[in-house]
């Protein structure tokens, strides 16, 4: 039985002080990881890994950027000082100790290369060796019969696609062989204020280590602000409003800034062995019980920072990702307890390094302990529902694939009903753990919760998120707060546990939907596996 005090019980350590916010390669790691572990072993599940223990080694990178460092740009000859935190953020994952730019500076608007929409941000502009000012979020392309909303056949409309993500942002510089990518901060379009990227730039990265010490990757990822952006333009004679209005036409061309900038980057560089901890329940059927359904949720969190208004240091991520810690926790009881296990195999899949870019799951979809071809279906919880019951859940991504139809079928039969995203725009599917496994096929499935909240007027749901957003979201605020209340929670888990034990018994495997941007991949592995 899945119940609000069992859920709340595990979310009080893994949030507490002691375990210093969870951040990799801490003591905070330590406590995390072995409580997780522990707490498997308590409930029956098996090792999760071949090699007989719950924990699969994460090889990673500590790399932790000095802030006084300062970003200088001449500009038409106006000297820009731009200063670290408050008017740009910077880094490499490069494993070097020092590095940096000394580069011209180039506005490739988005900065997108996507055929499938016949958009091309660089026309052939050789930016290798420059520094790339682009926009956050995909094109915001206006619909040409109504201006005042976005052309659903570009980008999905006011959906982001991955190409609106930071993350595309800095491999497609890399392939493009800039020497620095700066991308303009808007807190709408980024969907969470400055106070996110420049407190996560200002604490230890990790990132995984590939076999060239990530020289592959570009050498500057970097923010800068929309004001410190306006200034440059500006300086350069340049309208930014005008700027951003050309950018979302297919004919937009890089435009090469008459600017030169200047930065000097120290970081302090450590190499660890970070872990997934993982627990599997043995499926039922001889024939099927090498087929698995996996549940994930990531443990870490930004370990301990810069201090708040309060001096609070300790970012303990009750929400973020304590929460969903939790939830796993108590979803392998409950499957556990059950009089008989489903057909095939669940595995329970606690992973690391998620708020430094999805980093334990990437390492795991690369370098799977089970094969992906018989990885029927992976069900992410990243957060829970902190405000009671609802009538609705959210589902990041509705529409992708059949696991949405077996849910849909599960909340029906309990009087619910599933919701798109409610804020499309910042791209949620491409932001948690669930992506990394839809990238290499995996059919995966990334619940969030409900906003139409039992007993409470319309609007109080998405009124309670953007103040968590506002307010909590990576900050030492995120805490346990007196108003919780996770009767909700349970209901919603419930509900997945309902979804995995169906799909772990179901006859077929999950697919994508036609159209869906995973679907190839997974078609060409099963035709590969012989499926």
């Amino acid at each position: 039985m899945i119940t609000a005090d069992g859920v709340l019980s595990h979310i009080k350590i893994l949030a507490s002080d002691e375990f210093e916010g969870r951040g990799p390669g801490t003591r905070g790691e330590e406590l995390s990881i072995n409580y997780i572990a522990d707490q498997f072993k308590k409930i029956g599940l098996a090792p999760g890994n071949t090699d007989g223990t719950y924990f699969q080694k994460v090889p990673l990178v500590g790399i932790t950027t000095k802030q006084d460092s300062e970003l200088r740009i001449k500009a038409a000859g106006k000297d820009l000082k731009l200063k670290f935190g408050e008017d740009f953020i910077a880094r490499t994952v490069r494993v070097v100790e020092k590095t940096g730019f000394d580069a011209d500076m180039v506005f490739v608007g988005y900065g997108v290369v996507a055929p499938e929409y016949g958009w091309d941000d660089y026309k052939g502009m050789n930016v290798r060796g420059k520094v790339l000012i682009m926009l956050v979020n995909d094109p915001q392309v206006p619909d040409p019969k109504d201006r005042t909303k976005l052309d659903a056949n570009a980008f999905k409309g006011r959906a982001m696609t991955y190409y609106g993500r930071w993350t595309y942002k800095y491999e497609i510089a890399a392939e493009k062989g800039a020497a620095g990518v700066l991308v303009v901060h808007e807190t709408g379009p980024a969907g969470y204020p400055w106070a996110v990227p420049s407190g996560s730039f200002t604490i230890e990265n990790f990132d995984l280590v590939l076999k060239d010490n990530n020289m592959s990757r570009v050498n500057v990822e970097g923010w800068i602000t929309t004001e410190r952006t306006r200034q440059l333009f500006g300086a350069l004679g340049l309208d930014f409003d005008s700027m951003k209005k050309a950018a979302v036409r297919k004919d937009f061309k890089p435009v090469f800034l008459k600017a030169h900038s200047k930065l000097e980057l120290e970081q302090k560089i450590r190499r660890i062995e970070s872990n997934n901890v993982v627990g599997k329940l043995e499926g039922s059927d001889p024939k099927l019980k090498d087929e698995y359904v996996i549940y994930t949720a990531h443990w870490d969190h930004l370990g301990i920072g810069l201090p708040n208004e309060k001096g609070d240091k300790i970012y303990n991520g009750a929400l973020d990702n304590a929460s969903g810690c939790a939830a796993l926790i108590e979803l392998a009881r409950a499957f556990k307890a059950l009089p008989k296990p489903p057909r095939r195999s669940i595995l329970f899949m606690s992973v690391t390094a998620e708020e430094k870019g999805l980093v334990g799951s990437k390492y795991y979809a690369e370098n799977p302990i089970y094969p992906l071809e018989k990885t029927v279906a992976e069900i992410n919880m990243d957060g829970i529902d902190q405000w009671g019951p609802t009538k609705d859940l959210t589902v990041i991504g509705l529409g992708n694939s059949t696991l949405d139809d077996v849910l849909r079928q599960a909340a029906a039969e309990r009087g619910r009903v599933l919701r798109p995203d409610a804020e499309p725009e910042k791209g949620f599917y491409y932001r948690s753990d669930h992506f990394n496994f839809a990238k290499q096929g995996v059919p995966a499935l990334d619940p969030e919760s409900g906003i139409d909240f039992i007993g409470k007027p319309a609007g109080w749901g998405m009124k309670k998120r953007d103040e968590y957003t506002a307010h909590d979201y990576h900050k030492p605020s995120d805490e346990i707060k007196a108003d919780w209340d996770l009767s909700g929670a349970a209901d919603d888990l419930r509900l997945l546990m309902t979804v995995g034990y169906r799909v772990a018994n179901a006859d077929k495997y999950p697919e994508w939907k036609p159209g869906t941007e995973f679907k190839a991949k997974r078609d060409e592995m099963m035709r590969k596996a012989g499926k």
